[in-house]
């Protein structure tokens, strides 16, 4: 399943009838499971519904961060992001991608 950036946004936990969806890299991840984490009042609520990538590696929680552009990154930034991913791999079920 593709989704745009637009579509995800409605997969931000606000809608307790819809999973929550999180990307990285382009990959949109279930983390419905996590919803303590990022549902509505969890410590990471900003990154639900969203690409979630620069945040993460730049272990940011500003709005600004909570994009999917890798653009300036460092390789140590880009280090911590693939951690991220492996992460995410290995605890929640990949649904689909951002549509470019």
């Amino acid at each position: 399943m593709d989704l745009t950036l637009q579509q995800l946004k409605q997969y931000d936990g606000t809608n307790p009838s819809k999973p929550i969806y999180l990307a990285v890299k382009g990959r949109i991840f279930d983390v419905t499971t996590g919803k303590s984490f990022y549902g509505p009042g969890g410590d990471y609520a900003m990154f639900a519904g969203k690409d979630a990538s620069r945040a993460l590696a730049k272990m940011s929680k500003d709005e600004d961060d909570v994009v999917g552009s890798l653009h300036g990154l460092s390789d140590k930034e880009m280090g911590v992001l693939n951690d991220w991913e492996k992460k995410f791999e290995a605890k929640y079920p990949i649904v689909g991608r951002v549509a470019s």
